[in-house]
């Protein structure tokens, strides 16, 4: 009953624009790209004002052309715990005609922010020739001190406690397209954290959450998952006007060496409605996106159950402390307007935001904790639809500026 509960919940939040696509006829053939003659980038101002000379690009259109945006700045990490040096740097390609193949990239993230945290992400997203088949992965390693306030989030912001641990992470899917725009397959799910500790040595993690799955110096889990996904876009980067479904049951069996046996559902739902009547080169996209991550077993590890920020994009709850809010079943709506400043596409702007629930120890909602923002867009790339996204996110007792390469979601 928990389960229906939520996605209705997450259903509902869609159902101004369902009416809207129930009457679409889905074509035949992916959507035509969107011509960038006109465009403007920071490539083509470092370009000018370096008098260089960047030549076409041979056989761009068989896919052998690797666009890179990267990009070091200095910002907090996800989670907070200061300031950080980040290294982003996204490349991206096309497999097939780019007619009818979407657009492969892959993201390494490291970071560091001298104060004990460490990261070494790596996102791909493979799209072979003519949307045959796609890949998807996750693979991190990270020193991750942070905060706890326990399962369901209902403490103060100040009662919270600092967990320090080692996590690895390796998530891998391969899809098979069954129509057009439909997916299915399996993937392998790994999760190892390890050396679990708290700065408060007289305070043990099971303690202060309550909570006894995981809670120990560390926590091993290892399963397959069954994985759908809808996906009428062709850039993940910066999406076009589309709809993006992704369904993934992970099924984590003590047989693959979970210390516990459970599983876990995970629905995501995205539309981008397009805004333009006059200008169809400018970006003016009302975009939505909706999430229920829920679990069906008691003991699940701490670690693994459904946080704020712990999406697989680690996106969501701009403006609240990644972790802030955690449970056996959280809710996600977030809502964003995005739109060109310069004809040229190279300045923009998005204003944004979101809200979660979470259950608590008795699979009871705690209550919704709202959040929101705005943000600067500049063109790094326009070959990739690549923007260095510059957000400030509040929320209550919490402020955050964010920075990205690619869209949030």
């Amino acid at each position: 009953m928990r389960l229906i509960v939520v996605i209705l919940a997450v259903l509902n939040s869609f159902v101004t624009y369902a009416q809207e696509a129930a009457g679409v006829v889905i074509p035949a053939a992916p959507v035509k790209r969107r011509d960038t003659t006109g465009q403007t980038d920071l490539i083509d101002i470092a370009s000018r004002l370096l008098k260089l000379r960047i030549p076409k690009p041979v056989q761009e259109e068989r896919g052998k052309t690797i666009y890179f945006s990267l990009l070091p700045f200095n910002s907090s990490v996800p989670g907070g715990s200061g300031r950080a040096l980040i290294t982003s740097t996204t490349a991206a390609t096309y497999f097939g005609p780019r007619r009818t193949t979407n657009l492969s990239s892959a993201t390494f993230t490291p970071y560091w922010n001298f104060n004990g945290r460490f990261g070494l992400p790596l996102r791909t997203s493979v799209w072979l020739a003519n949307n045959a088949w796609t890949i998807q992965g996750d693979m991190r390693f990270l020193v991750y001190p942070q905060y706890t306030w326990g399962v369901g989030g209902t403490r103060a912001e100040e009662e919270k406690l600092l967990v320090d641990y080692k996590y690895i992470r390796f998530h891998q899917a391969a899809l098979k397209k069954i129509t057009p725009y439909f997916f299915a397959g399996i993937g392998y799910n790994l999760d190892y954290h390890f050396n679990i500790k708290t700065e408060d040595t007289l305070t043990s993690v099971k303690q202060f959450t309550g909570y006894a799955y995981g809670t120990g110096a560390n926590s091993f889990s290892s399963g397959i998952s069954v994985n759908l996904l809808y996906d009428t876009r062709n850039n993940s980067i910066n999406p076009l006007p589309g709809v993006y479904a992704n369904l993934v049951y992970r099924v984590n069996p003590k047989s693959l060496g979970s210390n516990d046996s459970w599983h876990s559902l995970y629905l995501d739902i995205r539309k981008y409605i397009s805004l333009n009547t006059t200008r169809p080169r400018q970006q003016n996209t009302l975009a939505l996106w909706s999430y229920v991550w829920t679990v069906f077993n008691g003991n699940t590890p701490l670690l693994d159950l459904p946080g704020i920020g712990w999406d697989p994009y680690n996106r969501s709850g701009r403006g609240i402390d990644q972790n802030r809010y955690s449970g056996k079943t959280l809710w996600y709506f977030e809502s964003e307007y995005r739109r060109d400043i310069t004809q040229n596409g190279l300045f923009g702007f998005v204003v944004f935001a979101n809200v979660n629930s979470v259950t608590d120890l008795n699979n009871r909602f705690t209550g919704i904790n709202p959040a929101g923002g705005a943000g600067l867009r500049i063109k790094f790339n326009k070959k990739s639809r690549t923007n260095i996204g510059i957000d400030y996110g509040f929320s209550k007792d919490y402020r955050s500026i964010i920075l990205n390469l690619g869209e949030a979601f």
